[in-house]
């Protein structure tokens, strides 16, 4: 059985599974496969967690989706998901580092591919 759990202030959905986490990800995985959607990548965030020293109930991080249907959302700017998901000023300013690396990397002068001529 699975228990939908949502935490009203940010539209957050939890399902509870009665399988372990191990098994529930290799079900959910077959599923995306088998519905024919792109699985992107199964993250052990607690074995992360570990490698930097900290400690973290076992948690799985599954990616999947369809990019038709995905890619508007991700262009979504990093003020507005932190502004949607109620984050504190602290984690807000997490994702502005965000702007700061791409800013920087599409002011960096780069030739255009296309305007470079080989030289005989």
């Amino acid at each position: 059985m699975i228990e939908d759990q949502v935490a009203a202030e940010t539209d957050v959905v939890t399902k509870l599974s009665r399988e372990s986490v191990a098994a529930t990800v290799a079900e959910l995985t077959s599923m995306i496969t088998a519905k024919g959607m792109r699985l992107f990548a199964v993250i052990d965030q607690a074995a992360e967690a570990r490698q930097a020293g900290l400690e973290l109930p076992e948690t799985v991080l599954v990616m999947f989706g369809s990019p038709q249907a995905g890619t508007p959302v991700m262009a979504a700017s990093p003020a507005a998901l932190a502004a949607r998901h109620h984050l504190t000023a602290d984690l807000a300013a997490s994702l502005v580092g965000l702007n700061a690396l791409t800013d920087a990397l599409v002011a960096s002068e780069r030739p255009d591919p296309g305007s470079v001529k080989a030289r005989a």
